[in-house]
């Protein structure tokens, strides 16, 4: 009974990969760490990313979880990039959520705003279905200190 419930389990969870890409220059970076949430929960699951060696990660997530947000770190875990797609104007960067159907239907590209609109057009990376591309940039001196 124990291993026919424990594959019902994993038939529920929801596997794809994402790509963490520099903001200005599109070239693929190698997080030391993931903050992932979903549903709007604070609960932060760093657990869920396995890292491939190119640099890629397997994320996976519960079956009945729909959005997700995600966050890299670097220098081992002690800072974490700000997402490009954030959404700016008040003190705290907020993070966007995304459609984890839409990520396994058709794969998702992450909004680029690190870059003038006219250069963002040339970092045009493409997700397959399965896969989450997101766009990041070190944080300035000015945003550590608020820390």
């Amino acid at each position: 009974m124990a291993c026919f419930c424990g594959g019902m389990i994993a038939q529920t969870e929801k596997t794809m990969t994402i790509r963490v890409l520099d903001g200005k220059t599109g070239k693929p970076l190698l997080a030391s760490g993931y903050l992932v949430r979903v549903d709007h929960e604070q609960t932060v699951h760093a657990d869920w990313v396995v890292q491939n060696e190119d640099g890629t990660g397997r994320l996976t997530v519960p079956g009945g979880a729909s959005l997700l947000s995600i966050q890299a770190n670097y220098d081992q875990s002690t800072q974490t990039y700000i997402n490009c797609d954030v959404i700016t104007g008040g003190a705290i960067p907020v993070n966007r959520w995304y459609s984890i159907s839409e990520i396994l239907a058709s794969g998702v590209v992450a909004r680029n705003g690190c870059v003038k609109s006219k250069d963002a057009a040339k970092i045009k990376p493409a997700a397959k279905p399965g896969e989450f591309i997101f766009l990041v940039r070190r944080m300035y001196t000015r945003e550590q200190w608020r820390e």
